[in-house]
């Protein structure tokens, strides 16, 4: 069976992040991509200079023509904008019931731009955290959901999942690459316990829309695999080799995205 997974996020003009990477991932991991899209922003390598938040009623709109129609066996959720939308996604999610939710808390671009406005947080942590079958948050997201500090040590980082399990959530994959050091560690956080996935950081500035690629991958590959360990450490695999071979691309003067199609071209 070919999955069919949805992304519900916002548009990168440049094509390395928000939907357009997310379509990417899906395509790269031979699996059937829709999309729901809830802002336009313009951007480029250097920085989004504009966001344009689609209207709630047209982001359900979109989300109810796909999944009243569709088999959808997986979902990805990235930029929200905000509370408004955040609501509606919420709305259609709790009607139709997917199989599987990735949900991506995207709360700030790369470059320091918000990308969700800061009254909407509380809406991702009370409706959509307990639709969500796992959550991706860097460290300051988590610290941002848990209304803490940002976690500073491993062991910070599993308490910090392990608390997000409490509010709601499924499974917690912590990604810690806000953490100093050769070596990037992610944490996934389970009601079954934790497990520990690291890699060597790779000499790259061109990492843009890592984060959506790596969520992207999560639902694209969940399907197909027994249980969350095994997945993740799949997706991480597509992921590092995106990373390794970003440098093959030439995608403007800043911040370049990773190549999602390392394998095939």
């Amino acid at each position: 069976m070919i999955v069919n997974a949805l992304t519900i996020a916002g548009s990168d003009s440049g094509g390395g992040a928000g939907i357009q990477a997310d379509l990417k991932t899906f395509s790269a991991l031979g699996a059937y991509g829709m999309s729901v899209i809830t802002a336009l922003t313009a951007q480029n390598t250097q920085g989004v200079h504009a966001v344009l938040a689609v209207p709630p009623d047209f982001v359900l709109a979109q989300l109810d023509a796909v999944l009243a129609d569709i088999r959808v066996n997986s979902v990805k959720i990235g930029m929200l904008a905000n509370a408004e939308i955040v609501a509606a996604v919420a709305r259609g999610l709790r009607q139709h019931r997917p199989a599987c939710v990735v949900l991506d808390t995207v709360m700030i671009a790369k470059g320091g731009h918000p990308l969700l406005l800061p009254e909407a947080i509380a809406g991702i942590r009370d409706e959509l955290l307990p639709l969500a079958d796992l959550i991706t948050p860097n460290l300051p997201e988590a610290a941002a959901l848990l209304g803490g500090t940002q976690a500073q040590t491993e062991q910070q980082m599993q308490d910090q999942g392990r608390a997000l399990l409490q509010m709601g959530a499924q499974a917690v994959l912590m990604k810690g690459g806000h953490l100093g050091g050769n070596e990037s560690p992610d944490w996934l956080i389970t009601p079954a316990g934790f497990t520990r996935f690291a890699a060597q950081r790779i000499p790259t500035q061109h990492t843009h829309g890592t984060g959506c690629t790596l969520s992207a991958a999560l639902a694209a590959l969940r399907p197909k695999h027994p249980d969350w360990p095994s997945t993740v450490q799949a997706a991480k695999n597509y992921l590092l080799a995106a990373i390794a071979a970003a440098d093959q691309l030439q995608v403007g003067q800043g911040i370049g995205p990773v190549q999602h199609f390392h394998a095939l071209w």
